[in-house]
């Protein structure tokens, strides 16, 4: 049996998604990285009910504020590392892969314009106004991390037990992928 699995990636790859299915064929929970980090946005007096808050004017501000200050990061992954231990859930994380030991590590890859393109259909956007989203998370959460915890985040899959590339395929054939992965190191 799966105690835990966690699905990495740049923004808008498709992690949430392949982290639902992953909970729904396994029979475990499914937790978001980013709803946690939302949850303490909310506390700051960020107006967070959108699924696509991160890609919003007020989403950028927060994550311009997370550059001053670690405090939010650290209280995510704390939290995120305590649910991971107890394990049978399915967790969406920039961070938790390289912050915990054991489980099973995925990272979905795949290049800026295809999760640009995803982001377009998923936010009813231009596909340049998602790529300069897309492109900033990506730019920024990476300096973060290696400010904060020193690891490469995009760069070092050292960590990753499963490692999928996304680009030319949709969504039903990378969880397909993923799942058939995942039965494979159960």
């Amino acid at each position: 049996m799966v105690k835990s699995i966690i699905v990495s990636g740049q923004p808008a790859i498709g992690k949430t998604t392949v982290a639902r299915g992953l909970a729904k064929e396994f029979g475990l929970k499914s937790l978001s990285g980013g709803d946690v980090l939302k949850e303490l946005a909310q506390e700051q007096g960020f107006k967070t009910q959108r699924d696509d808050w991160w890609d919003t004017p007020e989403g950028m501000k927060f994550l311009d504020q997370r550059k001053t200050n670690y405090e939010f990061d650290n209280k995510v992954d704390k939290k995120l590392k305590e649910i991971f231990l107890k394990g049978d859930v399915v967790i969406t994380s920039y961070t938790l892969p390289w912050l915990v030991e054991g489980g099973i590590k995925i990272w979905l890859g795949g290049s800026q314009q295809n999760s640009a393109k995803r982001m377009q259909i998923r936010d009813n956007m231009s596909l340049q106004e998602a790529l300069q989203i897309v492109k900033k998370r990506y730019d920024e959460n990476k300096t973060l991390y290696k400010k904060l915890y020193g690891f490469d985040f995009g760069d070092d899959l050292s960590v990753f037990n499963i490692v999928i590339d996304t680009d030319g395929l949709d969504a039903h054939s990378v969880l397909k992928e993923a799942i058939q992965k995942v039965s494979e190191l159960i």
